[in-house]
Order: structure tokens, then C-alpha cells, then sequence
């Protein structure tokens, strides 16, 4: 059984940590785990993941607070806070397409090297990039991303850490649960193993480490 509680999960957070998250726009966020982070004080973490939602919800909290020193990110700009600590120098951001950040991840997932692509080729995405031939087009090399821990929001999971999502709120998570050294799913509902139909299995539990409760969103927090 792979059901544990937020302070077992907590142990795998420390300061200067690679966290891979789900999520669009704050949709398939983990509210609880993000918080318990928020609380345990971790700092110097270096994200990945597809924006960096809003200044009040999901994992815009993080980069609120300070407590981000480097993003790989397809866009930041539902997240004004965010811009503002690059122009600053204190965040370090790498933008990739999000087609091709989905893919990078991917591939880290399926313990591939890299990608070859050729968006941005001619753009500033391209700068200090190695590149390749092949049938007489020039690609990019875009490096697969992986994390010490993902972090993973589920609608449903069972205790074997098979996992069912919410609509759009699947998202990056299934490509997410797959990349990191250590996967850890927050889910709205648990139950049995066996419980799931397995049609509507999304992300199987081999990938899953531990599945913890979620709390809900602290709306107290989001508007204050």
C-alpha cells in the first residue's frame, strides 16, 4: 500500500531540489502538498513544470514567497511576480515551447536522452543549443528533464497509486508522475485497490511512489 500521510511525503523536500508539478494555470496544482512545502520552509528549489499559475493559487505561492531559484516554464505571464524576479536577476527562467517541454518530459520519463525538434530554430530558443542533421533538416537538441520529486494532483487513486483525473485537470500530470525519482500524488479520493475501473485508468501505480489525502484549496489564502 503506498497511501502515507503529508508529513512522510514532507521528508522528501528540501532546500535546492529539483520539483517537477502538473498543472495549467493552477488547474492540477496539489494544493496541500504546495502548502506543506510553503510551511516547511523549503527554499532554493528549482521547478519545472508547464507556467507558474497565478501569485495566489497553485504553485504561484512558491515563486511569491521567494522560495524559487530557477524555472523551466513554457510561459510565466499569468504570473506578473514571476517576470519581475527574472528582470531582477533573482529567478532564473528557461522558456521552452510547451509542446516541446511536454516531450522533454516525456522522455524523461521513458529514460530517453533528449528530443529532436526544430521549433524556435531560428529563434532566441536556439541560442547555445546543439544541433543536428537528419534527412536534410536541422533539428534541435532539447534535453529530456527529470526531478528529484513530482509532484501530482489525481481526482481519484487507489492504494496501488493507480490514478483517474479531473477532466482538464489532467493536464501534465500523467507525463509529470512519470519523470520523477520520486512520485508523489495527492488525490481527492482514495480507495481500494481494485476499485478503479480500469478503463478509466489514466497513470498506471508503477510509477507512483506515495499517495497522500488532499486537504482541498485554502480559499482563505487566495483571497486574502
Amino acid at each position: 500500500m503506498k497511501v502515507s500521510s503529508l508529513d512522510k511525503a514532507l521528508e522528501y523536500f528540501n532546500d535546492g531540489i529539483t520539483i517537477m508539478y502538473g498543472g495549467f494555470g493552477g488547474i492540477g496544482n496539489p494544493p496541500t502538498l504546495i502548502n506543506g512545502i510553503i510551511e516547511k520552509g523549503v527554499t532554493d528549489l528549482h521547478l519545472i513544470g508547464n507556467d507558474v499559475a497565478f501569485p495566489d493559487i497553485g504553485i504561484g505561492r512558491l515563486i511569491q514567497l521567494e522560495r524559487a531559484k530557477s524555472l523551466i516554464v513554457s510561459h510565466i505571464g499569468s504570473n506578473p511576480i514571476a517576470g519581475q524576479q527574472m528582470t531582477e536577476g533573482k529567478l532564473k527562467v528557461e522558456f521552452s515551447p510547451q509542446g516541446t517541454l511536454a516531450e522533454r518530459i516525456r522522455a524523461g520519463g521513458m529514460g530517453l536522452g533528449g528530443i529532436l525538434t526544430d521549433t524556435g530554430i531560428d529563434s532566441i530558443l536556439a541560442e547555445n543549443k546543439k544541433r543536428i542533421d537528419m534527412n536534410g533538416i536541422t533539428y534541435l537538441i532539447e534535453p529530456a528533464l527529470t526531478a528529484d520529486v513530482s509532484i501530482v494532483y489525481a481526482k481519484k487513486a487507489d492504494t496501488f497509486g493507480n490514478l483517474i483525473f479531473d477532466m482538464s485537470a489532467r493536464n501534465t500530470n500523467p507525463l509529470v508522475a512519470q519523470a520523477g525519482n520520486i512520485t508523489i500524488v495527492e488525490a481527492d479520493e482514495i480507495v481500494q485497490e481494485g476499485e478503479l475501473n480500469p478503463e478509466e485508468i489514466v497513470t498506471s501505480g508503477v510509477f507512483v511512489d506515495m499517495v497522500i489525502q488532499s486537504q482541498g484549496v485554502d480559499w482563505k489564502w487566495v483571497w486574502e
